[in-house]
């Protein structure tokens, strides 16, 4: 069984540790703030537990991950691929990547494309550089479902971000909305309403959407121009409404 090091033990990293524990793979374990679980071998430093691994899985933070490479990629064998999974830019796993090969390891790209809690090591991911086929295929007989894109670093992170753009713009709005509902007084029945819109969504209704919005620019601006001056009345403040105003003057101009 391999031995993996994983660096960071938040939500994502304890629970994917975890399960690579249970899976019965040797785990090393880091991370500053929280201490390794029952199963992992607890390492003093980044460096202490990527010494001998074959694989290190960073699941620390976008912010962290550039300080836990410089940290820990001296301690690299011959072999060892470094594996970030934090959600970060583009730019920065290239960085990351270009780190990696100066001091002689090779890196992946891995972008984890669900949230992590009730899937752990199940949940689904998507690799790419030089390493993503040996994550797959250390990880993949464990347990891990790994889809490898043959692009460089940088790409999968990439796809993430793009889906980021919808699910997470697409979560404000229905949060926003809802909000303003409530002080409405007529929550249940938009609820029901957004409901019954998304069970009902398909191919046609994307098109109907990017087709309309970019026809009916000006008149849709208007339309959220009144309804985020409806939410101020409401005291609800309009941050996705007035953004879908500004983007709709922006695509009428």
């Amino acid at each position: 069984m391999p031995t993996i090091a994983v660096l960071g033990l938040g939500e994502a990293g304890g629970a994917i540790g975890g399960d690579l524990v249970a899976a019965g793979a040797v785990v090393r374990g880091y991370d500053p703030a929280v201490p390794a679980p029952g199963g992992m071998t607890a390492a003093g430093s980044e460096a202490e537990a990527v010494a001998g691994a074959d694989l290190v899985l960073s699941v620390n933070s976008s912010h962290d991950a550039p300080a836990a490479l410089r940290a820990g990629v001296g301690a690299a064998g011959a072999g060892v691929v470094w594996a970030d999974l934090n959600t970060a830019s583009p730019g920065l796993k290239r960085e990351l990547d270009a780190a990696a090969r100066a001091a002689g390891v090779r890196f992946a790209d891995v972008a984890i494309m669900a949230p992590v809690p009730g899937r752990g090591l199940r949940t689904p991911m998507l690799a790419c550089g030089d390493g993503a086929g040996d994550v797959r295929a250390l990880l993949g007989p464990l347990g891990a479902s790994v889809e490898v894109m043959d692009a460089a670093a940088g790409e999968a992170a990439g796809r993430k971000l793009l889906r980021s753009v919808f699910f997470k713009g697409l979560a404000g709005s229905v949060v926003e909305a809802l909000e303003a509902a409530r002080a409405a007084g007529c929550e249940d029945w938009l609820r029901q309403n957004i409901v019954d819109e998304l069970a009902a969504a398909g191919d046609a209704t994307v098109e109907r959407l990017v087709t309309g919005t970019y026809r009916h620019a000006v008149r849709r601006a208007a339309e959220m121009e009144a309804a985020a001056a409806m939410l101020d009345e409401l005291g609800v403040p309009p941050t996705m409404s007035t953004a879908s105003r500004d983007l709709l003057e922006r695509l009428s101009s």
